[in-house]
């Protein structure tokens, strides 16, 4: 019997955003779609609409920067003896935090989300597809994962961190089949986080000057689907009107 390919995204939040948007894509591939985040409002809501769709779709609620959360979440997956075929972490979060009015904690907390949740996911679904000898894992980064700019030179400083565990990933696993992909979103994503916190520079973007949600989702899906004689470990996505 043939073990049914599933896909696991971890940071998902709204129905428009970019964990669900993920979702949606590899669920319309005929993958079982496992979704974790910390609401379960959320992640029930993005369910039931792939679900609407003839998509299977499964929420787990758990906390990236919580190990046994993320141990617990693989286990899911273990444990209904699955191919894990893509396991992509979103999981971002950013504020503003000039450098001399942040304190450790508020580093410390940008480190754990941006950084330590992606080591913590990647290390959970390198074991499982070291066995499997295959598998596509997505880390999501940002204009700052390569370059640091005031105020947000904490979040830069994480992101960077999670493009270094990216590459370490990518040069010692490759070799055993995993396929690690480095994702630098370059611009605003056109989605509801976006919308909610600075609506008049999303404005100010208008419609082409912003990332649409299933055009990401299509190229993640096409590097998936890359034949691993041509892998593409790191690559930017920016609107064709965006300053670079």
């Amino acid at each position: 019997m043939i073990a049914e390919k599933s896909a696991l995204v971890l940071g998902v939040g709204p129905e428009q955003g970019l964990g669900a948007a993920l979702a949606r894509r590899f669920a319309a591939e005929g993958l079982q779609v496992f979704i974790a985040g910390r609401s379960a409002d959320k992640l029930n809501k993005v369910a039931a609409s792939i679900q609407q769709g003839h998509g299977k779709a499964t929420a787990v609620v758990a906390d990236a920067t919580n190990e046994q959360d993320v141990i617990d979440l693989f286990a899911v997956i273990k444990s209904e003896t699955r191919v894990l075929s893509i396991a992509a972490c979103t999981v971002d979060s950013n504020i503003r935090a000039p450098l001399l009015d942040m304190d450790q904690q508020t580093f410390t907390t940008l480190w754990k989300q941006n950084c330590l949740a992606g080591f913590l996911f990647g290390r959970e679904a390198i074991k499982l597809m070291e066995k499997q000898q295959q598998g596509t894992l997505f880390f999501t980064g940002a204009t700052a994962s390569l370059r640091a700019k005031p105020p947000f030179t904490g979040f830069a400083a994480a992101k960077a961190g999670l493009r270094a565990l990216a590459q370490g990933m990518a040069r010692e696993f490759s070799p055993s089949g995993i396929h690690v992909v480095h994702m630098i979103i370059d611009g605003v994503i056109d989605g509801e986080r976006a919308r909610q916190q600075f609506p008049e520079y999303v404005a100010s973007k208008g419609a082409q000057g912003l990332l649409q949600l299933d055009a990401i989702a299509d190229t993640y899906w096409a590097l998936h689907c890359q034949h691993p004689s041509a892998w593409t470990h790191e690559l930017d996505l920016r609107p064709f009107q965006e300053p670079f």
